[in-house]
């Protein structure tokens, strides 16, 4: 797309998930028409916990989570995004229950195998992709992340990137874009500049 559309020095923004999808598309393509690359929530570099990743998050958690899945998608997303948002600190706060209720919303509303599916995708290992980001890089993480907590993937993640940029959000949860947006959007503009 980049090259149908003649772009160039782009920069890639990916959060949670799409923070795996701009460092697969660097270690598949590499950075000719990329400035920069911004990775909010990071799933990267490997989040399972296996003999040589024993940082990672253990197999079961997994597990459990597809389970539940299986079980009762609309109470998982729940519980899900009640970690997500960390709403038991930030709800009322930060976060409003009609925000909430519409992430739930778009959640269920997507395919159940989808859902069911995306939980593999989580265990992708993209080490294999990081020695070819080139490009100055900012990793933005909440320091109160439930979901994909900080030591197994943001400060991992930045000691495998040459040069990469590491801003640790006091508080946030995953869902920082929504609860910390001011702090999210200060970082990006700051890098951007």
């Amino acid at each position: 797309m980049l090259t149908a559309l003649d772009l160039r020095d782009a920069v890639l923004v990916g959060f949670s998930m799409g923070s795996g999808e701009v460092t697969r598309y660097l270690g598949a393509y590499g950075s000719e028409r990329i400035s920069k690359a911004v990775m909010i929530g990071v799933v990267p570099p490997f989040l399972l916990k296996t003999d040589d990743n024993p940082g990672g998050v253990d197999g079961s958690v997994f597990e459990d989570i597809q389970e539940a899945v299986a079980a009762d998608r609309h109470a998982f997303m729940t519980d899900f995004l009640a970690d997500f948002y960390n709403v038991d600190v930030l709800g009322g706060e930060r976060i409003s229950e009609q925000a909430v209720q519409a992430s739930w919303n778009v959640a269920v509303g997507a395919s159940a195998k989808g859902t069911l599916d995306c939980v593999q995708a989580w265990l992708t290992d993209f080490r294999a992709d990081l020695p070819r980001i080139d490009v100055p890089t900012l990793i933005v993480h909440g320091d109160a992340d439930r979901t994909l907590p900080v030591e197994a993937t943001a400060v991992p993640l930045s000691g495998l990137i040459d040069g990469a940029r590491l801003t640790i959000v006091p508080g946030a949860p995953h869902g920082l874009l929504w609860t910390h947006a001011d702090e999210v959007n200060s970082a990006l503009l700051d890098f951007l500049g």
